[in-house]
């Protein structure tokens, strides 16, 4: 997933300070706002290829260039780039499913022709299979986390600048107990979370070679930080634990006038309110801080699922936003997906996602895991009867029910077919 570009560049001038009851308010309240599920919303990222020669970096002048045409766009959505030059859209949230596919579907056919015009293309895969992590977005906030996470090892950096997903996000759910219950919805996000790694793993190769993993990027977000990437405890109710988590994991970096930014090892922002140096924070350095952590599912407000690798073709991203949005949002779909993921509890254990059994089979193995094949099929079941009830196109629905038989169904996903096109001695995988 994306390291997330926030608001603002410097401290916050005038705010203030906080203190660690108030902060443990503030999470437990912005977090989690409950109602009843309405809004969608999807955030994709590409890499940015050459169309001729796909293998090759693409000099950092062109994809400034992209850039700069990309971003005069009229487009619905948000545009940014990543730190190695993945483009990103996040869209507006919608009011339906449908509304969020056809205003980013329409945004990604003017973006794909901008960047045509340039012999560019953006391409699909939760991993750039060739290419060298390059960080070419020379910014205080990123050369913190480059300090901060090269602690841990070369994980960081290539997520930073070499992989690409599909987030969708979600409203967190009614505040009642029931299917669409924020606390439902939340113990559902980390068990189909590894469903979702599973079904839809694209990415096998880095660095010109095959890895073990059917989805590289996942195991790469397991490996960057000790704390940063895990799911907050289930012991604790989602409220509690997540204020819990976030005051308890280190702050990546300190934001000051200028750069570079402090990045303390060590210092948790629950620590920091305690110590007030070196300077005491205010809400708006929490709001930063939960930025720059990345757990398989975010709350801020709404969901943001983050585990999904980026889709190869034209529209394969509208097939994760549909299903999940369908087992999430739709209520029959909501009360029969937890009962059919449930049992992988057993499976994960006591760990947290995502370095529990379940997600680290999830992006090894695929779904040639027996119990992730049979969950996937149920899920994907329950998806194409919830869609038609959701309002979603023929064409929609079809998508799905193709990616069913041509993956779900025979036990593989997007990953086996890139084995397959990228081992030496057969035909070279497209861009696309």
């Amino acid at each position: 997933m994306s390291p997330d570009t926030p608001g603002g560049h410097g401290p916050p001038a005038h705010d203030t300070p906080l203190g660690e009851g108030e902060a443990e308010d503030l999470l437990r309240c912005i977090c989690f706002k409950t109602g009843p599920p309405r809004i969608v919303g999807v955030e994709l990222e590409w890499l940015l290829h050459d169309r001729q020669q796909p293998r090759s970096p693409v000099p950092q002048h062109r994809l400034e260039a992209a850039a700069t045409a990309v971003r005069a766009l009229p487009l619905n959505a948000a545009i940014t780039f990543e730190p190695g030059g993945q483009l990103e859209l996040s869209s507006r949230p919608a009011d339906s499913l449908m509304a969020c596919i056809n205003d980013t579907a329409a945004d990604l056919v003017a973006v794909r022709d901008t960047l045509g015009r340039l012999d560019l293309a953006p391409v699909g895969l939760g991993v750039d299979p060739w290419h060298e992590p390059r960080r070419l977005l020379r910014e205080p906030r990123y050369d913190a986390m480059e300090t901060a996470l090269d602690r841990s090892g070369p994980a960081g950096r290539a997520m930073m600048c070499t992989t690409a997903s599909v987030q969708v996000c979600l409203d967190a759910g009614e505040e009642e107990p029931g299917p669409l219950g924020y606390g439902r919805r939340w113990q559902l996000a980390h068990l189909l979370g590894a469903v979702l790694v599973a079904v839809f793993a694209n990415s096998p190769f880095r660095l010109g070679r095959p890895t073990p993993w059917r989805s590289t990027r996942q195991s790469l977000w397991a490996d960057l930080d000790p704390l940063r990437t895990l799911a907050p405890s289930g012991q604790l109710p989602p409220r509690d634990a997540w204020a819990a988590f976030v005051l308890d994991t280190p702050v990546l970096c300190i934001r000051g006038n200028s750069g570079p930014w402090a990045a303390p090892e060590g210092l948790t922002f629950r620590d920091w309110i305690r110590s007030g140096s070196p300077r005491r924070p205010v809400p708006a350095d929490l709001e930063y801080h939960i930025t720059t952590l990345f757990p398989p599912v975010r709350p801020r407000g709404h969901l943001e699922l983050r585990m999904i690798d980026a889709q190869s073709g034209d529209d394969g991203w509208l097939v994760p936003l549909a299903v999940t949005t369908a087992l999430f949002d739709d209520p029959e779909a909501a009360e029969t997906v937890y009962r059919t993921v449930k049992p992988l509890a057993e499976t994960a254990g006591p760990l947290a996602a995502p370095r529990n059994p379940l997600w680290v089979g999830a992006a090894r193995d695929g779904l040639t895991d027996p119990e992730l094949r049979a969950a996937a099929a149920g899920c994907f079941e329950l998806a194409l009867e919830a869609l038609p009830r959701m309002g979603a196109t023929q064409a929609v629905q079809d998508a799905v029910a193709a990616f069913h038989d041509r993956y779900v169904a025979r036990g593989r996903c997007p990953a086996d077919d890139l084995r397959e096109l990228l081992t030496p001695g057969r035909r070279t995988a497209g861009t696309t």
